[in-house]
């Protein structure tokens, strides 16, 4: 669906779907890495995503909060796409 509704605005859009095959912290952990590097920067305020993103801890329970962290799970996808999976040549590069 995603893919589709892209598609119809540009079909060029640069396109990867992805699917989770371990847990949101698991995947967290590189990124948080990051951040306490000092590579990752906001230069906005983002207060939503800065909530959820205090609030995900490694015992995080999205039943018991009464949501699912969305905006860190896709700060988390789109980071290891651009910092980690060969995505920083990428950005220097071109």
């Amino acid at each position: 669906m995603v893919e589709n509704t892209l598609r119809m605005i540009d079909p060029s859009v640069p396109f990867r779907s992805v699917w989770a095959s371990r847990r949101k912290v698991t995947r967290a952990e590189p990124i948080g890495a990051l951040y306490e590097q000092g590579r990752v920067h906001h230069v906005d305020s983002f207060a939503r995503l800065e909530d959820q993103m205090y609030a995900f801890t490694v015992d995080f329970n999205r039943k018991e909060m009464g949501y699912s962290p969305d905006c860190v799970d896709a700060l988390v996808w789109a980071l290891t796409e651009l910092m980690i999976e060969g995505g920083e040549r990428r950005l220097l590069l071109g």
